[in-house]
């Protein structure tokens, strides 16, 4: 299987925000890698992924309290 990049608009605006959903995009089966622009106004989560849907990172993200909007990808 390859692995997917997916983009999000989210309201993860701080450091603190991002530190609070970290452990369970660390531990979710099927991220490989993710990181999230707070400079930028999207607050943009990207993540690597094999095996995981949006969907299911859409609800990572607001099992912790926060938003997440899929974003397309740029080529």
């Amino acid at each position: 299987m390859e692995d997917k990049n997916f983009q999000f608009k989210t309201n993860l605006n701080c450091t603190s925000c991002v530190a609070k959903v970290e452990s369970e995009l660390n531990n979710a089966d099927g991220i490989s890698e993710w990181n999230v622009d707070v400079a930028n106004s999207n607050k943009t989560l990207t993540v690597k992924a094999e095996g995981i849907s949006e969907e299911e990172v859409i609800n990572i993200i607001k099992k912790k309290g926060f938003h997440a909007e899929p974003l397309p990808i740029k080529a």
